[in-house]
């Protein structure tokens, strides 16, 4: 495991981990809306990597080490932040790398796979929705979260340390799926990701508030040429599972691989073998 460093990426700085031995091939992991490379835990990256891969993940623009803006005020867009994942894949040295990328980050890594299929050698898909038409009239998210959004916990003060923990560890328990929650594992890693981020409220509203990007081209699921792996949970309150379905059926030859009792979340230790196991097996068929 390397130790965290600063990156020249995309002409911005970024804080990436890469983890395995590089001449390994490359998968790179892109975390969701307001999330740290944290959220890919350390030893889930070990795993990946003692299995043969050379596994990078990465603060997003305002999260964590990376470069911030203020508060309400990003002035990058989505294609920006596809474009750092490449400018962290040039700054390593990877020339294509298999991209896994989780609810925003899905919908990047389908970006990706449109704007620069040659840099993505297969793409898996957790818990997010596509970015282009996909011909179906998909369920919104559930009535629990609904509710949630309609009256979410009250702001902290971005400076109290404490008071942001809670308000983050209560936001995060409206995403989980049925499976049991392990909350001292939770509060510890929302800690480690309060204290080490340089502007936490700007990480938790700025991309919710990113501009809209008239320069993107029509996007069709069906130029997705990578081979893709979609896996997405069965409790899933944001996108519900029909989200997933309808990507394996857009994207061609998508294969769908369902995770029982998963929410909107990075799957839980629980369901590591299964995930790690999906990802070794279609990370290896890509390269033969």
């Amino acid at each position: 495991m390397g130790e965290p460093q600063l990156l020249t990426a995309n002409g911005v700085n970024l804080c990436a981990q890469s983890f395995g031995d590089h001449r390994d091939p490359a998968v790179l992991l892109i975390g969701g809306a307001g999330c740290a490379m944290d959220y890919w835990a350390v030893d889930f990256c070990d795993q990946l990597a003692t299995a043969g891969r050379f596994v990078i993940r990465y603060d997003l623009r305002d999260t964590g080490r990376s470069v911030d803006y203020p508060p309400g005020e990003p002035t990058y867009t989505s294609r920006d932040l596809a474009g750092d994942a490449i400018g962290v894949l040039d700054a390593l040295g990877v020339t294509a790398g298999h991209i896994v990328g989780i609810s925003m980050g899905g919908g990047l890594a389908q970006l990706l796979s449109l704007t620069n299929p040659d840099r993505v050698a297969s793409l898996t898909l957790l818990s997010t929705t596509a970015i282009g038409p996909v011909g179906d009239e998909l369920p919104g998210p559930s009535a629990a979260l609904a509710e949630h959004f309609g009256d979410p916990p009250t702001e902290p003060k971005w400076r109290d340390n404490a008071a942001v923990i809670d308000y983050l560890v209560e936001d995060l328990r409206a995403y989980a799926g049925t499976l049991p929650a392990d909350e001292f594992a939770l509060r510890e890693l929302v800690q480690t990701i309060v204290l080490r981020t340089n502007n936490i409220e700007s990480s938790v509203k700025n991309h919710a508030m990113l501009p809209d990007d008239k320069a993107l081209p029509v996007l069709r699921m069906s130029a997705i040429a990578a081979p893709t792996l979609i896996m997405h949970g069965t409790a899933d309150p944001l996108f519900p599972i029909e989200h997933g379905h309808a990507l394996a059926r857009a994207i061609p030859d998508a294969r769908f691989v369902a995770l029982e009792g998963v929410g909107h979340e990075v799957p839980p230790r629980a369901l590591w073998p299964q995930v790690i196991g999906e990802l070794i097996r279609h990370t290896a068929a890509a390269v033969e």
